[in-house]
């Protein structure tokens, strides 16, 4: 089981990524010892320090011809990697 689903590229957590933090989407189950662990692994850098964020799911309506189905879409974990100074993570190498 891979601790990482896939980093977080909006313009938020791009402007974040100027002074070395860096967001993913990880599994709900995974702690920060793993999370840390697993993105040194992955990206060959050295993690100073991570926080862990649990959103909760937006509330959705949708509207049929039987009438309106509520439900809520389903909760993501987020971890923000603080890297130690001078390191950098390149997500469009690959491309």
């Amino acid at each position: 089981m891979n601790v990482l689903k896939r980093p977080i590229i909006t313009e938020k957590y791009a402007a974040l990524n100027e002074v070395g933090k860096y967001a993913f989407e990880v599994e709900k189950d995974a702690n920060k010892v793993e999370i840390k662990k697993a993105v040194e692994k992955m990206y060959g850098v050295n993690v100073a320090k991570v926080a862990t964020i649990r959103a909760l799911g937006k509330k959705k309506t949708k509207y049929t011809k039987s009438g309106a189905v509520t439900g809520r879409t389903s909760l993501i974990k987020k971890a923000i990697v603080t890297l130690r100074e001078g390191e950098v993570i390149d997500f469009y190498s690959g491309i």
